[in-house]
């Protein structure tokens, strides 16, 4: 094999940047990774030779389409939809759907890029994809959000299927838009397969699938304090977000016997010094979900807590802190106050809720650190359970599905020790968990020639 010239991390990156200009959430996402994979890469020829990074970092494929949709007024609406199906060299394309206003075509190759190498630490056989749309749903009636998604899937189902790709939830689409987008998929192919996951348990969907996200970043959380041989037993913990990752992330916590303190939303913070227990979070997820509240309401029944305005958590003393809300929600300025107040532990339930300058904080101060595309891939283990399920046209119990969750996520933590572990007693999971997703999927890449 010829030797080729090796461009550096300088020159690969303004490579990125020329060819993906304006999209600077999928160019955080790539320098990232980069960062760490060059290391490794050094003295490993075939991965330059065959361009394997630099075509992980260009997707297969980014699907963009037009979605129509009446309002319950009669007015017809216009969005924008996509589908980013990034590698599949492991496995069907996989990732979730988000619908907000927020989305466009850098968040979801970032997060493609991401799922990529998320679903290649569970061991599970999944490639990296993610999708969405502009629309938001808050606001909206139910039918209107029926009749976007029935469009949506009108256009979408023509990309999908359960030997090519599988989407799921995300941000803006639970149980309810994927039953809508399910139904429609099932009406135009006359087919009924696992294209979806995130299923009711009525046509296919799996146990503890809801719950997955935010309990496997605990399980997470609890793997990186066990190498310090201690537990999570009062511990306190603040959480961003108040949704499906936060509340469930929350209720792990207190059953594994910590103190959470905060949760938010978009409005701000709510702080609890008496801790937020059971009942509160079963309150919380009642108030969010079935009465689209506002996460400040909470003070107004359990007054003891406070509502910060416009602020995020991160100045909360504490031992642990888990951001569960969005990308980019924890910054430079935050990171240095967590460690300064004594923050010990940081497992991402979010999709690189942590920028740049935080993530090299955390790791300067050699905290027990988890990046997201491994602490939070309980979500995505569980959907590929939900796959294996729909295959073979059977359901496992819970307690099944519990324990192949803990498995699987430490699995995750061990491939990052594996590749993290500095020999100082410091293991950088942020390294080891680029390195062991990277690997897989070059080294399956490699196999099939250049295609």
């Amino acid at each position: 094999m010829a030797v080729t010239d090796h461009v550096d991390l300088n020159q690969f990156m303004e490579g990125v940047k020329k060819r993906n200009p304006h999209q600077p959430e999928f160019v955080q996402a790539v320098q990232e990774v980069a960062q760490d994979i060059f290391e490794f890469m050094e003295d490993k020829e075939e991965y330059h030779a065959q361009q394997i990074l630099r075509r992980i970092a260009e997707p297969d494929r980014v699907v963009s389409f037009r979605v129509c949709w009446e309002d319950d007024a009669g007015n017809v609406r216009v969005q924008r939809g996509w589908r980013v199906q990034n590698n599949n060299a492991i496995g069907p394309y996989k990732g979730g759907i988000r619908f907000h206003s927020s989305v466009n075509e850098s968040v979801l190759k970032f997060l493609a890029f991401e799922q990529t190498f998320k679903n290649a630490l569970t061991g599970l056989p999944m490639g990296g994809g993610k999708g969405g749309s502009n629309f938001n749903p808050k606001g909206k009636s139910v039918r209107e959000i029926m009749r976007f998604c029935q469009s949506f899937m009108t256009e979408l189902y023509r990309h999908i299927g359960p030997d090519v790709d599988v989407p799921a939830g995300d941000i803006g689409v639970g149980g309810r838009e994927i039953g809508y987008m399910f139904g429609q998929y099932k009406r135009i192919t006359n087919h009924w397969n696992g294209v979806l996951t995130g299923k009711g348990l009525e046509y296919g969907g799996s146990l503890i699938r809801p719950e997955a996200t935010g309990y496997g970043a605990v399980y997470f959380l609890e793997n990186m304090f066990k190498t310090k041989d201690e537990n999570l037993e009062g511990k306190t913990a603040v959480i961003s977000g108040s949704g499906n990752v936060a509340t469930h992330a929350a209720e792990k916590l207190v059953q594994l016997g910590g103190k959470v303190l905060t949760l938010s939303d978009s409005g701000g913070f709510i702080h609890d010094p008496d801790g937020i227990d059971q009942d509160k979070i079963d309150w919380v997820k009642k108030h969010k979900t079935y009465r689209r509240g506002r996460i400040e309401d909470y003070v107004t029944e359990y007054p003891n807590a406070t509502f910060h305005e416009g602020k995020t958590p991160w100045g909360v003393p504490c031992d642990m802190a888990l951001p569960c809300a969005t990308q980019n929600e924890l910054l430079g300025d935050d990171a240095k106050t967590l460690v300064k107040n004594g923050c010990r532990a940081v497992s991402e339930g979010a999709n690189m809720p942590t920028d740049l300058e935080g993530v090299h904080i955390f790791k300067d101060a050699k905290i027990l650190y988890a990046p997201g595309k491994a602490s939070n891939a309980g979500g995505v283990s569980v959907s590929g359970l939900e796959m294996s399920q729909n295959s073979e046209r059977r359901s496992w119990k819970e307690d099944e599905l519990q324990q192949m969750l803990k498995d699987i996520m430490a699995g995750i933590h061990d491939r990052c020790t594996r590749y993290g572990d500095q020999g100082d007693g410091y293991i950088d999971y942020v390294k080891g968990a680029n390195i062991a997703g990277f690997k897989k999927v070059a080294d399956a890449m490699l196999a099939f020639g250049v295609v």
